[in-house]
């Protein structure tokens, strides 16, 4: 079994507004539960989890949502610090999820496949993300930032398997790739200018961007397409509250 680290934690945003008393957008109703209690809900189902742990402000844990968790660590000012704090006593060596609190509409099966995929993967940090033609099939009321690569046109997952040994090479990287991550051609900066040319002409390469990757953090990394949609869709905007209830209600 695998162990799960949710981030819960965050800035008031204009989505946390919109729920009195909300810290951040994690803790937001989405038909009766909160998006951190419907990401629980789905791990917890899912037979490949071992132990969840979830990272969110002190002030919240003893939120109802929350006791699905096996643990609750607080959070920090910093993702990387969060992330720290949820990692810090997982087996250095074995793989861990890191998945976002934001996901109105997870399924089991979408983590039982993300784990399955993680486990074939030689790689220290497998960032997940998903096709458009299989994102549009299933979801195509959702909007996202898409990045055409030469393989196909992709958007961003929010999972990511890691090996804790990884992370004081990823540190500084994570907080860049995170502020980069609804931006593609930041995303594709981060890798260096040349990958930047071939991403804008269309003809940069997933296993291009893997070794770029590797090369500049030390540690294998590898990208994870998820044929589950799901994985990809996320609260970001007020806009994708009543979107993320009408999905649900669906």
């Amino acid at each position: 079994m695998i162990n799960a680290v949710v981030l819960a934690g965050g800035p008031h945003d204009g989505v946390a507004a919109l729920q009195p008393g909300a810290p951040n957008k994690a803790f937001v109703d989405i038909c009766g539960i909160t998006l951190v209690g419907r990401v629980l809900a789905a791990l917890r189902e899912s037979r490949a989890i071992g132990r969840t742990v979830v990272v969110a402000p002190p002030s919240m844990h003893g939120h109802p949502d929350l006791a699905l968790a096996d643990e609750l660590r607080a959070d920090a000012l910093r993702i990387t610090e969060s992330l720290c704090n949820g990692l810090h006593d997982f087996a250095p060596n074995e793989d861990a999820l890191v998945v976002a609190s934001d996901m109105p509409v997870l399924t089991a099966a979408a983590v039982n496949d993300f784990i399955a995929r993680v486990r074939t993967l030689d790689a220290d940090i497998a960032y997940g993300c998903v096709e458009k033609r299989v994102h549009l099939q299933r979801f195509p009321e959702v909007p996202h930032t898409w990045a055409k690569l030469r393989d196909g046109t992709f958007c961003g997952g929010a999972i990511v398997g890691i090996k804790p040994r990884a992370l004081p090479l990823l540190e500084r990287f994570i907080e860049r790739l995170g502020a980069a991550r609804k931006h593609p051609f930041r995303l594709a900066s981060l890798f260096g200018w040349d990958m930047l040319a071939r991403y804008a002409l269309g003809r940069l390469a997933i296993a291009q961007a893997e070794e770029r990757a590797q090369k500049i953090l030390g540690a294998p990394a590898r990208a994870l397409i998820s044929p589950y949609p799901e994985t990809a869709v996320n609260v970001d905007r007020v806009s994708d509250v009543e979107l993320a209830r009408r999905l649900v209600r669906s």
